[in-house]
């Protein structure tokens, strides 16, 4: 766990249901893919599309897997990618760079790959949102299957980073694909206490909660592993939770009913301002909770 000491800055906030962009990083500047080998390789994973652009600068796609019904139209979303290039303007700020749990080479990766190739949906923000998170899921694969000198995959929405070995060696259900490659579960201590905070970033891009543990007590791996499970509960069901609403705490360890803990929809403690579902863990929560 890092050590370094964070300010907390809430004057940016989240935009829920927005652009989705996927970076692919490398050491060196790639060229345009093969148009029929990229397509053949597209097609692969997200069944037909349409190729309505391919130029040196941007390919473009839409997925008619998909259709979207707009005031009495059939549409399709998008998908932009771009050509590979130096990009000055994508930075890494010390909370990002310190929560990049999955990728123990990041600070090499940050350093020495500064080409990127940027993926991205248009016209998403109307589907249904599993629809939406297999389609970028199969995105990503796609992508580092296309570009295979990429090093690293990076979610943009979450700050989640893979190698791009690692990711092609993830297995597992394609349900919970989307959870896995692009939610990020943080990690911090609050300065001068015992008290800690986990929470999860990436669940706006489907327009769903995230969800916040402020405590003390409890091994962090733990909580870790609730809030994936709580996550993965949110996106099975579409977020049945309201304020109120008690949960399957951890007792010893494991996720029991013996334990309830309760739910309420606050502000985020940690940057990114947004609502999360603030999860009171009873005798070990931390902060004030007189108004639970």
């Amino acid at each position: 766990m890092s050590e370094q000491v964070f300010q907390q800055d809430l004057s940016q906030e989240e935009q829920q249901g927005g652009v989705f962009p996927i970076h692919l990083l490398m050491r060196e500047k790639c060229g345009l893919p093969d148009k029929e080998k990229m397509l053949a390789i597209i097609e692969k994973h997200l069944g037909d599309v349409d190729c309505f652009c391919f130029s040196e600068k941007n390919i473009g796609l839409a997925v008619k897997k998909y259709p979207i019904e707009c005031d009495g139209k059939t549409a399709f979303p998008m998908l932009l990618i771009t050509d590979c290039f130096l990009n000055e303007k994508l930075e890494f700020d010390p909370l990002t760079r310190s929560q990049m749990w999955d990728c123990p080479e990041s600070e090499d990766i940050i350093a020495s790959c500064r080409y990127d190739v940027v993926a991205a949906d248009v016209f998403s923000s109307f589907m249904d949102y599993k629809d939406r998170a297999e389609m970028l899921a199969d995105l990503a694969e796609a992508l580092v299957e296309i570009y295979p000198s990429c090093e690293a995959v990076y979610f943009g929405n979450s700050g989640k980073m893979f190698t791009r070995r690692r990711f092609l060696g993830i297995d597992i259900p394609r349900e919970v694909r989307f959870i896995y490659y692009a939610v990020n579960v943080r990690f911090v201590n609050i300065t001068g206490s015992d008290d800690k905070i986990v929470d999860s970033l990436g669940m706006s891009a489907l327009n769903l909660p995230d969800v916040q543990y402020h405590y003390h007590d409890i091994d962090a791996n733990e909580v870790v592993r609730h809030a994936y499970n709580l996550l993965t509960y949110i996106f099975d069901n579409a977020c049945p939770i309201k304020t109120g609403d008690t949960i399957d705490g951890l007792k010893d360890g494991k996720m029991s009913r013996d334990v309830q803990w309760r739910c309420n929809f606050e502000d985020a403690l940690v940057q990114p301002a947004r609502t999360v579902i603030d999860v009171n863990t009873l005798e070990y929560a931390a902060g004030d909770r007189s108004q639970e």
